[in-house]
């Protein structure tokens, strides 16, 4: 998969099908998209793109949005990859790149830029200055400037339209098995491990620590998880804290893995952590026996957890 940081492509990158979005998260839903427009971009021999944005639109206009992305951009890239996308454009979104018309974005930067023959959107694609463009602009300029318009229908799951915002309300929920239904795999966390307080060590359970950066908050509490270091094709299983640690007063949020039978120092090895199940709450201690013993029960819930199918 070919890479642009721009919509400066090259011309045999053009008279592609391009599929326009944000795609966090790249749930089932994206993939339907997806698959919709490989098909089309295989049947007429053409190659099949992706143009997304980064940072998110919504991030960089609500700079007090934090917790927010399902996927930083790192595994975002990977994902697309893994479905046999041909080009990849990361769109920089910043101060110049919002003030543009929604004309400016159809005429200078799809036409003339990137030219493609046809382009896959969702029904309620906004973009413009003031999110004025929509698909009915999108669709007539299209008719116009030589490139078809195509809509796909939205991807259902029990009657309800899969979404990164539904995704993103599962796992605050902590209903995180049926957000890996709807991702298609694991939700995962991608980090690097730092030095702790090694207070998981002197109750007997030593952890890596991560910081979660601008991933959602899944719901505070404990998790059955798999983890893979960097290069490696072994999957460590563990449980995880995510949260605020309460019962020792911690003010930041951290994911602090635990992993069975794993002695070995993990200390700046960067790490993908899958959430696999949520075992319990949050929730503050009287006291370290008190929450030593919660643990051995946490450890056992998560152990009967990873008898069944990981998605990954």
């Amino acid at each position: 998969m070919k890479i642009f940081n721009s919509s400066n492509i090259p011309s045999n990158y053009k008279n592609a099908v391009l599929a326009i979005g944000n795609f966090d998260g790249l749930h089932n839903g994206h993939k339907k998209v997806f698959c919709e427009a490989k098909r089309l971009a295989k049947k007429l021999k053409l190659k099949f793109g992706i143009l997304t944005f980064t940072p998110l639109p919504v991030m960089y206009f609500n700079k007090k949005i934090k917790n927010f992305r399902i996927n930083n951009d790192k595994q975002k890239k990977e994902q697309i990859k893994k479905l046999g996308v041909d080009f990849l454009i990361n769109q920089k979104f910043n101060y110049n790149f919002s003030k543009k018309s929604s004309d400016f974005f159809i005429k200078k930067i799809i036409k003339k830029k990137i030219s493609p023959k046809f382009l896959f959107v969702s029904n309620n694609f906004r973009f413009g200055y003031n999110r004025q463009g929509n698909v009915f602009q999108l669709r007539n300029s299209g008719n116009a400037l030589g490139f078809k318009l195509i809509i796909t229908k939205p991807f259902q799951y029990n009657k309800k339209i899969v979404s990164s915002t539904l995704v993103r309300n599962l796992l605050i929920s902590g209903k995180v098995n049926l957000a890996n239904k709807l991702l298609g795999r694991n939700w995962s966390i991608n980090g690097y491990v730092k030095k702790g307080k090694k207070v998981g060590k002197t109750l007997g359970f030593p952890t890596c620590n991560i910081d979660i950066k601008n991933y959602i908050l899944a719901k505070p509490g404990v998790y059955g998880v798999k983890v893979r270091i960097k290069n490696s094709k072994k999957l460590m299983k563990g449980i995880a804290n995510l949260g605020y640690r309460p019962t020792f007063g911690g003010k930041d949020v951290i994911l602090e893995v635990n992993l069975f039978n794993i002695k070995r120092n993990l200390y700046k090895k960067e790490l993908t952590v899958y959430f696999q199940k949520f075992v319990r709450s949050e929730k503050k201690f009287k006291n370290k026996g008190q929450l030593i013993k919660q643990i051995f029960k946490d450890i056992q819930v998560a152990k009967n957890s990873f008898k069944n199918k990981v998605i990954l």
